[in-house]
């Protein structure tokens, strides 16, 4: 089933939750709603549930518009971050709920549901747990139990506010991937909300990224995150050096050095800032050319695959992030202290409006 978004704002009091805010959805994407708290993903997705509603605008399911249905008639499984299992019943139970409280004209008959609930234990991977209760599973299987008993009613929209929040990162790695691949699976049309970056690149099909009630962009992982339309997107997504300078013909002064900025030639005299990638940092222990600056290296951590340095410019005394593969590091031997010389490259500049860092 299709979600088109039209329109829709709401206010708390003096607060605006949400402003002006256009989507569509096609029929089996799984979209993720991303966005700092305070964004307003949350309030979105309730609203699109029929839990809130909306000041102005409309909710469309595949082109009918949801007003006049309630939540019961909107066909929406909403999963919720803490589970929100019910304590007394079994995994059965749990997941039989939406089933059994159907009115007794449209409720399937016991052996019905019992079959249906064994399915969906197998399809969550939750085989031979019938009977256990919600405090016996672990936090990774009590959400595979609530988004069975979302599936259980056979849902045309599947909602999920922060599904893995309450989870630690292993576990939620693990699920998220599973969710990717159940919804390859069942192609139910799917809306999640997220404040982790790396969940929503790593799961959604298109990423709405939200901030002060608006949508900010909105596009596949890869557009969001390699070409991103704004300040905030970019400093949002991933870790991000910011370098300040200034344009001029096509060339940007930064600190001590001028690089190339060829898409603004014809900029005159104009405040700019950089953004740079950690691992778009090039590190040399002598000067190679103009492009490099002066920086005292502070703090390595060399856990894992990657090497994370943290450094000072000599030039402004503000701080660079890098990250190194190991073997550079080894062919560099750098150690804390030693003054070293850093070059940015890939450089996405951006000419500051009302946006302040």
């Amino acid at each position: 089933m299709s979600i088109e978004i039209v329109n829709i704002n709401k206010q708390f009091g003096t607060f605006t939750a949400l402003k002006d805010i256009n989507l569509t959805i096609p029929t089996g994407e799984l979209v993720a709603l991303l966005g700092p708290s305070g964004s307003g993903k949350t309030t979105l997705l309730r609203i699109i549930a029929g839990l809130e509603v909306a000041d102005e605008g409309s909710i469309l399911f595949h082109g009918e518009d949801t007003a006049k249905r309630n939540v019961q008639e909107r066909q929406v499984g909403f999963v919720f971050q803490h589970y929100a299992l019910f304590k007394h019943m079994t995994v059965l139970e749990n997941v039989a709920f939406g089933l059994n409280v159907r009115p007794r004209s449209l409720r399937p008959s016991k052996s019905q549901i019992q079959e249906k609930v064994q399915k969906l234990l197998s399809l969550v991977r939750l085989e031979g747990m019938a009977g256990r209760y919600p405090s016996q599973l672990s936090g990774g299987q009590r959400q595979r139990v609530a988004l069975a008993r979302a599936l259980a009613v056979e849902p045309q929209v599947l909602l999920l506010d922060e599904p893995f929040g309450a989870l630690d990162a292993k576990v939620r790695k693990e699920l998220r991937r599973w969710l990717r691949q159940l919804h390859d699976e069942l192609h139910i049309t799917s809306v999640f909300v997220t404040h982790d970056q790396e969940e929503a690149l790593d799961v959604a099909d298109r990423v709405v990224i939200l901030n002060n009630g608006r949508i900010e962009q909105l596009g596949t992982p890869e557009e969001v995150y390699d070409h991103p339309a704004n300040p905030f997107v970019y400093d949002f997504l991933g870790n991000v050096n910011l370098f300040r300078g200034r344009l001029h013909k096509g060339r940007i002064s930064i600190g001590s050095i001028e690089l190339a900025a060829p898409e603004y030639v014809n900029t005159v005299d104009t405040q700019a800032v950089s953004f740079v990638r950690p691992y778009n940092i090039e590190v040399e222990r002598e000067a190679k050319g103009p492009e490099f600056i002066p920086a005292r290296l502070l703090f390595i951590r060399a856990v894992g695959p990657v090497v994370h340095l943290e450094l000072k410019r000599e030039d402004t005394d503000e701080l660079v992030e890098v990250e190194l593969g190991k073997e550079r590091f080894r062919q560099l031997a750098l150690a804390t202290g030693e003054l070293v010389f850093v070059k940015p490259k890939d450089l996405k500049i951006f000419i500051p409006e009302d946006y302040v860092i």
